[in-house]
């Protein structure tokens, strides 16, 4: 059984990067622990978190609970920007 935290970032509601998390471990994994092979994965990730980041905190400025929009609401978000 998992440790609660690790079972929350694998959870697709609490963490909106959970495809690229897995890409960039991935990628590591692949290239033996070569950051530097791994740069765009890292970017893509970075950008991601960034993203829901901003996302979150004007949420919670609104008072909009929960902070972190669900997988289902993040998806419409995302189709609404194209």
């Amino acid at each position: 059984r998992m440790p609660r935290h690790a079972q929350q970032l694998r959870d697709h509601d609490v963490n909106p990067c959970v495809v690229e998390t897995d890409a960039s471990r991935k990628c590591m994994d692949d290239n033996n622990y070569k950051k530097d092979m791994c740069t765009a994965y890292f970017l893509k990730y970075k950008s991601c978190r960034k993203f829901w980041h901003d996302i979150m905190m004007q949420r919670k400025r609104n008072g909009v609970k929960p902070e972190m929009p669900t997988a289902e609401e993040r998806k419409k978000i995302l189709e609404s920007m194209g």
